[in-house]
Order: structure tokens, then sequence, then C-alpha cells
């Protein structure tokens, strides 16, 4: 991943809504004493080594404050946008986090941007809880401590699993197949490596109807996310219709591994995500119920098999191809050898932050930068009874008018659902 944001910044923003008076000398004091007490201040990079490290020292950030002079949601999306395609300095030690709060009429909220390559969002959600606990004198706090901030992770367990290396490679020529079968995206200008960011959210109904779906066709519900996304990217891909050989469309998710690294997450900090692939023609006519059955029978075999705890081995891959190329040929390198459309990061909040009345919490929003490997991400939060969604994407590949049809569809799919034979 450390070479992946020598291409474009690779970041995520979280933004915590929280509605109590704003206090920003005892926030930001609560912030930069818990950062210093968790041991995460002074970073230092070892880009040649592919290690970091940090170093101790005061926690002396600073909170870049805006206030809510226009409509919230446009505010919150504006700043998130721009926090993805900002990247951070390693001159030195560097700082992995930025801060940014807006001040509403009867709160605010509270964004944490962060350099991926340190967390997953599970370490971040539990670092903002930590924080705003902290600072509304509520408890639990995130964490325990002595917080664990070099854990083992993937070694502790690879090593014992040989039996998942021989699955793995096993795996590796059809996976090979599957992509170099996929129709390739367009891109305009392979230079210009910019996110757009669009947060929509879906309603309590909405989610109940995907929840019941999901549960009668046998499917899980990020099985029919992907379905939904493929249906949703099909005329985006169209000349698969007429190609001799790339005729199918490839998407991509992210999988949170720490129960099987038996990682304790109060008492981690740290990355922990695996990732999987799938592929299909999407022809014309599919129902979404055949198509997300059909992304669930390879699903399951990924699953069973335990297939992306191999995310490592393909991560290591790439680092050794890619020194092999130009600042310019690294660029290109995933768009011709790995051609995703598109990816889901799906995260259920509520087991990790239950919000309850009077807690002061309102809602909760998260985005990732799209990242060289794929030009559109969907980051899926599930808050309460809601979904909150976070869609960036390349704007080299998509157009803001191409983004929001496709939004629009992804609707007319959920609102559909139920009536789908």
């Amino acid at each position: 991943m450390l070479q992946w944001s020598g291409v474009h910044p690779y970041n995520a923003v979280h933004v915590v809504r929280v509605g109590r008076p704003l206090d920003l000398p005892r926030l930001t004091k609560t912030i930069n004493e818990e950062l210093e007490h968790l041991g995460l201040t002074g970073l230092s990079i070892r880009r040649d080594q592919g290690t970091f490290r940090y170093e101790g020292g005061p926690g002396d950030y600073h909170l870049r404050v805006l206030s809510d002079v226009e409509d919230n949601h446009s505010l919150i999306q504006r700043e998130m946008e721009t926090e993805v395609n900002t990247g951070f300095t390693d001159e030195g030690a560097l700082r992995p986090f930025r801060f940014f709060v807006i001040r509403e009429e009867k709160g605010f909220s509270l964004g944490l941007t962060y350099f991926h390559v340190i967390a997953g969002a599970e370490s971040i959600i539990l670092l903002l809880r930590h924080f705003v606990c902290k600072y509304l004198d509520q408890e639990p706090p995130g964490f325990s401590f002595p917080l664990e901030i070099y854990p083992r992770g993937y070694g502790r367990l690879l090593p014992q699993k040989a039996r998942l290396l021989i699955r793995k490679f096993s795996a590796i020529p059809a996976q090979i197949t599957d992509l170099r079968r996929s129709s390739k995206p367009g891109h305009h200008d392979v230079d210009d490596q910019s996110n757009g960011l669009v947060v929509f959210s879906l309603t309590a109904p909405e989610l109940q109807a995907l929840l019941r779906t999901a549960k009668g066709w046998g499917i899980t519900l990020n099985d029919l996310f992907l379905g939904i996304l493929l249906k949703c990217l099909s005329p985006f891909a169209s000349k698969r219709f007429t190609a001799p050989r790339r005729t199918r469309i490839s998407v991509g998710s992210i999988v949170n591994i720490r129960k099987d690294l038996k990682i304790n997450s109060l008492k981690t900090f740290g990355l922990f995500l695996g990732s999987f692939t799938v592929s299909h023609p999407v022809p014309e006519g599919i129902t979404l119920e055949a198509l997300s059955r059909e992304v669930r029978e390879q699903t399951l075999r990924i699953k069973e098999d335990k297939l992306y705890l191999g995310t490592p081995m393909e991560l290591w891959l790439g680092r050794v191809l890619l020194s092999f190329h130009s600042p310019g040929g690294r660029k290109k390198f995933y768009t011709k050898r790995y051609p995703l459309w598109g990816g889901i990061t799906n995260m259920n909040l509520n087991p990790l932050w239950p919000m309850g009345k009077g807690e002061g919490v309102i809602d909760y929003f998260r985005a990732v930068s799209t990242g060289p490997i794929t030009p559109l991400v969907l980051s899926i939060t599930t808050v309460r009874d809601i979904v909150n969604i976070g869609l960036t994407y390349k704007k080299t590949v998509f157009t803001p008018s191409g983004v929001k049809t496709l939004i629009s569809d992804f609707r007319k799919h959920i609102q559909r659902i139920e009536v789908e034979p």
C-alpha cells in the first residue's frame, strides 16, 4: 500500500456527527492527549522496507474549523472529497491523521482523515469513539491499555497455514483467467488520479427490504450489494457485448479478517484486511436475484477456502512488479493487469459503536480513496437502522453525471427488489 500512495494519496476519511455543543479547546486537548497516551504519534516510514514505526512524542494536532453556513450534507461531502485527494507528507516524522470540525447549530461534526496504510476502518471507528467518549465524559472509551500497535497480524497466521498457501496458489490461474476475460474501464487520462466523492443514504425501510431479500434468496447482504453494483456498472461496460474476449465485469470486496487472525480489536490498532474479486458477464435481461445467486456461488467458494487471506501475497507480488516500472508505468500497471470496475467495503457500525438515544452521537459517514486498482468504491456503513454510502470515483473514468445515473439506478434496483420475479 505504500507503493499505492506514491501514485495517488491513499487516504480514508471518517466523519461522526455529535449533537452536543462544541468546546474546541477541550476537543483539541482530548484528541492530542489520547493520541499521545495511545502511542500514535511521531510516525516514521521506511519506504524501501515497506515498514513504519511510531516514535512517540507530544500530540500537537490542530483542528481545522469550518462553519455550517450551507447545507450540512453538502459541506461534509465537499470536505471528505478534499481530504481523500490531499496526501500526507512523509518528510521526517509523518502525521498520519488530519482533523476537521464543522460547527453546526446544535452540535458539530468531527472529521478524521488517516493514512490508510496504518489502520483499517474498525480501528478508526474505535479511535473516534474513544475521542468522543472522553470528550463527553462517557464510558467506556474505545480502547483498552496498553494498546498493541505492532501486532504480528498475518505473520502469525500464514506460517501455520500451509494449506491456505496451497489453496491460494491453486486459485491463481482461475483468477487470472477471469481478469483476462474482464472488460477494462476506459481512462481518459491515466495521469489524472483525482477522486470525486458523493455521499448518499438508504432509509430504514430500504435497509429492511435488502435484509429480507438477502435472507429470502439465501445470500448475504454483501452478495446483494455486489449484485446491485454489477447491475449498475453494466451500462458503463457495454463494449463487452461486442468484445471477442473481454466479456465480463469484475468487482472487488474488502474483508475484515480480525476474527481469522484472532485480533482483539479493543487492544489492537492496525490494518487487518483481505480482499477478493468476483467476475460475471452480466447478460442483458438477467434478474438481480439470478445475478446475486451466481455471485454467491463465487463468494461461497472464496470464503470456504479463505482465499481472501492470501491478499498479502498479492500485495507483495504487486510491490515487486511495481518496482520495475517508472512512475508513469505504475499508474497504468493495475488498469492493464487488474481490470476492476468497482469495489465495496462494507461495515456495520452498530456492534462497534451502539448509538443509543441521549448519548450525543447522531450519525457517521466514511469514504476511502479509490487507489490505483479500482476506479470506483462504495464505502457502505450501517448506522442504527439506516445505511450511509460514500461513493468515491476516478474522475478520468466516471463523470459526475455518470455517477448520478449510477446512484439513481442503485436506488431503483432497491425500490424494485421485492417485486422482481
